[in-house]
């Protein structure tokens, strides 16, 4: 059997097909006070997920993003001890004194699972005659039928405009399906925010120097 040379256009469409793999798709419905005009330039970003181990890669790559795109961040760790336990009053005065304009919460609603039967499939090769022959490997490739399940983690996002409290400012119900990765969540969940943002001239612009 002779080896199998792929050439520089199967291995760009083999990377694309990987990279597509790797993303979970996100879903976001918001909505925005339209009576509320204020703009965001500086946030601080709160998940009250109950594993440490997701609170962190999360709000860093999600912090991560909005400063690079000139919107300034910080995420809880950065100002509350998670080993310790605080009153409403206190954590008030934490983000008081971090002069930030608005807090972002984040707060996991439950999760959604789905199992879908995938069918039996045959992919023939190149040269195939009725189904059989030539191709990649000298045949077609038969792939059994298979149940597949997808699950989608829910999340409600709500910011507060620091002056009032009282009112949520912004608010989303977000999906994300198939989580890999947390901090890979965090960063498309900023791209969607973010952009979502400014959809709504929610930010406030950035200072040229």
């Amino acid at each position: 059997m002779k080896p199998v040379k792929l050439t520089t256009g199967i291995l760009g469409i083999i990377s694309l097909m990987l990279l597509i793999a790797c993303q979970s798709p996100v879903s976001l419905t918001s909505w925005k006070n339209p009576d509320d005009h204020f703009k965001v330039s500086k946030v601080a970003v709160i998940p009250l997920f109950t594993k440490l181990e997701y609170v962190k890669p999360f709000e860093y790559s999600m912090c991560a993003y909005f400063n690079q795109q000139g919107l300034k961040c910080i995420g809880s760790l950065d100002f509350l001890n998670p080993a310790k336990s605080y009153t409403v009053e206190q954590v008030r005065a934490k983000i008081d004194s971090l002069g930030v304009d608005a807090v972002l919460i984040f707060k996991y609603t439950g999760t959604d699972k789905e199992a879908t039967y995938v069918p039996a499939t045959y992919y023939g090769g190149y040269g195939s005659y009725w189904g059989w022959g030539g191709g990649f490997y000298g045949g077609g490739v038969y792939s059994g039928g298979y149940w597949s399940t997808t699950s989608t983690i829910n999340l409600k996002s709500v910011m507060y405009d620091i002056q009032n409290t009282q009112a949520a400012f912004w608010t989303a119900d977000i999906s994300v399906t198939d989580v890999q990765y947390v901090d890979q969540a965090g960063l498309q969940l900023a791209q969607k925010i973010y952009a979502d943002w400014q959809n709504y001239g929610m930010i406030k612009p950035v200072a040229k120097k």
